[in-house]
């Protein structure tokens, strides 16, 4: 029997180096649609639930922008067609001063850690962890699957915060008190932010059960012979994004659990002296500062459980298509240790402006520029690894490029910020907007759809359009310099963010036609990312099919299963691994690349 056509199911595979086919006895064991793909626990199937959800939210999140960029770009215009779609929130076809904080908010929120932290680590962990450790599966495929339909509630609840009457949460992504924490603060602080904090908590518990499988799953889950320094950079990005989350995840966690109880049992955690209508509330002895320092103890390592996932991904792909050996495979590795350690020592670079003591600001100035260290040497690495390479530019491949150009620059800007006293006249300007969406957000995206471009043909065993993947990238990397690089100097020029409507502004009306251009480009790169999606779901059918198991000729693991694995990735035994991952070079067969599974030949010496 053809090896592609053994199918092996269940809810429950051995994870040893038993035969597959040995599995409750039998090669065939068809399931009901519904264990099968709905509440599955492949692994495999999980992974494409997040990545299917995490597109969905990503057109979401994308349409508000556009929303809002249409206000910004052209405060004095009306588009009615924004009525259909918002109704009484864009009356004539005018955006609400209201909505738009709120669809500000549920932005930055749906982003972030929907789309972000949820789609791009649970998508990528789920899929590769155990086919490039060599396993059957997570070390708990039942609780990989409540990590997704945990993941799924909360974005039924974030979802059904859109259609509350008075709106969603509009406190901002980050939803500082007291706007969050009193619910007669404004429109967006009543029902949609109980939806909110809802929602959130849950989302914490889908990554701390993903994250611990994860973590799991890589430590006692590894075949034979794949000791920790043969495991492929990929996994080793994502086990350090596990850690992040489950260290950091609990405090958000906590911090969200305390403004449930302001908002709802009378306590005074976050509030104090508040006034509303010259009438004092009876909040006593808290510190809205106290969430701060809660939320940015998450938020900052947030921003490397957003990047590792793509620097992992972005030197799988520049290796393999550069056809050479990843440069400074343990250097790699230590840097990817050195910035999950920093990550949780610098959150209070946000917080500046918060009346700080001076000294202990520059303790966390010199710690966030000594983060900068283990990024640069990742940077310089990857440019080694492609310099004179025979390179291969694929879509996965320039995603991968877009990924380092997009991190360079944008981490650069981070050097201003992360001065405290430049902070003090850039904080909460165009240039933050600018920076993160750089650093975090687009080269984020950069590194996820490099990832899903070379890993397509493993997750449905066809190829996606290739001529669609160039016009792709190459709209999508401009649209993403022209949009941010201009925010950078308004940012300069002390413009705020959030603000509704600047046209009444002196200081700031010479900007307007900067922000209709922005406006413009924007809505250019959404349509772009459409062309993306309907590639992504016409490629699922219709795409070229694999002929090989190994189509782009790489070294690691995943690419030795059958073009369509089943339930158990491998039939018969799990191979065994002999080499580190990035062994491009000669084989003598005229290939110029040798798998993991490829014994040492005589003489030669292992990595």
């Amino acid at each position: 029997m053809n090896n592609e056509e053994i199918i092996i199911e269940g809810p429950n595979v051995a994870h040893g180096a038993e035969s597959a086919t040995d599995h409750h006895g039998h090669e065939h064991h068809e399931q009901h649609f519904v264990w099968k793909y709905i509440f599955s626990q492949d692994h495999k199937i999980i992974g494409k639930q997040f990545l299917i959800t995490g597109i969905i939210w990503a057109i979401i999140g994308a349409m508000f922008s556009v929303f809002f960029r249409l206000q910004l770009g052209f405060p004095d215009s009306t588009f009615p067609f924004m009525e259909k779609f918002l109704g009484d929130w864009a009356k004539g076809g005018k955006l609400s001063p209201e909505f738009y904080y709120a669809l500000v908010t549920m932005h930055g929120t749906i982003l972030v850690f929907f789309v972000l932290t949820a789609g791009l680590s649970g998508t990528f962990a789920n899929i590769l962890i155990p086919l490039q450790v060599g396993a059957r599966d997570m070390a708990s495929p039942f609780m990989n699957m409540l990590s997704y339909w945990f993941f799924f509630t909360a974005s039924i609840l974030m979802f059904t915060s859109l259609f509350v009457e008075t709106g969603p949460a509009s406190g901002g992504w980050t939803t500082y008190p007291p706007l969050s924490a009193l619910k007669e603060a404004s429109l967006g602080s009543g029902v949609g932010m109980d939806l909110w904090l809802l929602s959130m908590s849950l989302f914490v518990v889908s990554s701390l059960l993903g994250g611990l499988n994860y973590i799991t799953t890589v430590l006692n889950m590894r075949t034979k012979g794949m000791t920790m320094t043969r495991l492929p950079l990929t996994v080793w990005a994502l086990f350090f994004t596990a850690v992040l989350g489950v260290l950091s995840f609990p405090v958000l966690f906590s911090g969200l659990v305390l403004l449930i109880f302001d908002r709802n049992l009378g306590t005074s955690f976050y509030l104090s002296e508040i006034f509303i209508g010259g009438k004092a509330l009876p909040h006593i002895g808290g510190s809205a500062i106290l969430y701060q320092h809660l939320f940015w103890f998450l938020g900052h390592p947030e921003v490397y459980i957003i990047m590792l996932p793509g620097m992992g991904m972005a030197s799988e792909v520049l290796s393999t298509n550069s056809r050479k050996p990843i440069f400074g495979y343990f250097a790699m590795i230590i840097s990817l240790i050195g910035i999950t350690v920093l990550a949780f020592v610098v959150w209070a670079h946000h917080m500046f402006v918060t009346g700080m003591s001076p000294f202990l600001g520059s303790i966390f100035v010199l710690l966030t520029l000594l983060i900068a260290v283990p990024s640069a040497v990742k940077v310089f690495n990857w440019l080694t690894t492609i310099w004179r390479g025979n390179i291969r530019f694929t879509p996965a491949m320039l995603f991968a490029l877009g990924f380092v150009s997009l991190f360079i620059s944008g981490g650069l800007t981070g050097i201003f910020l992360g001065n405290s006293a430049l902070d003090i006249h850039l904080h909460d300007t165009y240039f933050v907007v600018a920076h993160f969406h750089i650093v975090m957000g687009v080269s984020a995206f950069f590194g996820m759809f490099a990832g899903i471009y070379h890993w397509f043909p493993k997750m449905y065993g066809r190829f996606m359009n290739t001529t669609m993947g160039y016009i792709h990238f190459f709209i999508t990397f401009a649209g993403a310099y022209l949009i941010f690089w201009p925010m950078h100097y308004e940012g300069i020029a002390g413009m705020p963010r959030r603000y509704y409507d600047y046209s009444a502004w002196e200081s700031f009306k010479h900007f307007q036609s900067i922000n209709a251009f922005i406006s413009i480009v924007a809505i250019i790169v959404f349509l772009t990312q459409l062309l993306f999606v309907f590639n992504f779901i016409m490629s699922i059918f219709r795409g070229r099919k694999l002929t090989t198991q190994n189509p782009w000729g790489s070294t690691t693991l995943e690419w030795t299963t059958p073009i369509n694995p089943g339930h158990g990735n491998w039939i018969g035994e799990i191979p065994e691994v002999h080499r580190w991952p990035y062994d491009y070079k000669d084989d003598g067969h005229g290939n110029d690349f040798i798998p993991q599974t490829v014994p040492l030949r005589p003489g030669e010496e292992a990595h």
